[in-house]
């Protein structure tokens, strides 16, 4: 689960299933009672229907943890300029960033701060597209130094400069969970 309407279609998935819910976050579905194999069955497939599934291996949790913590302060626009992703999911998460990194990279063919950077830049593209804050607001709401470095790193990865996407027709974005 990745935004506020993936949250609302689970919660619906299981209120349709009679499923109490003690918790529901971006990721993370708790139930009131221990489902038997056929309710599992049931609610794996509902879930299916609408593009999510049941996370039952450690790391594969682990991976949506660190991807749910990722966008979670992406989309806050709450980043200082002395933010390090290293030490954010390091302590959320209580393990080294060495060992989550290796277990990210492996199982995702990119490293976590790429993945960082991809979700930042989305959200660049997102607020260029709104047209509500300059360069310089957004620079500073994603933890960037400078609107060079800022200029910098979108023109790296979308191969357009920031003015040159706000100038398209085009504003190709990815759904967020699609990096």
């Amino acid at each position: 689960m990745v935004c506020g309407r993936c949250l609302s279609s689970v919660q619906n998935i299981f209120s349709n299933l009679d499923i109490s819910l003690t918790k529901l976050e971006l990721g993370v579905a708790e139930t009131k009672d221990t489902l038997d194999k056929e309710q599992v069955s049931v609610l794996e497939k509902a879930l299916n229907e609408q593009g999510f599934e049941i996370l039952q291996d450690l790391s594969v949790k682990q991976i949506e943890k660190m991807k749910t913590l990722i966008l979670q302060k992406v989309q806050s626009l709450d980043i200082g300029e002395d933010f390090k992703i290293s030490t954010y999911l390091s302590e959320h998460l209580h393990k080294e960033y060495s060992s989550l990194s290796k277990l990210f990279s492996q199982t995702e063919n990119v490293t976590l701060e790429q993945y960082y950077i991809l979700h930042k830049i989305e959200k660049v593209k997102e607020l260029l597209v709104y047209n509500e804050y300059s360069l310089t607001q957004i620079a500073d709401m994603l933890g960037y130094k400078t609107v060079q470095h800022l200029s910098s790193q979108f023109k790296k990865v979308t191969g357009f400069s920031p003015s040159q996407f706000q100038k398209a027709k085009d504003k190709h974005r990815q759904a967020l969970d699609k990096i």
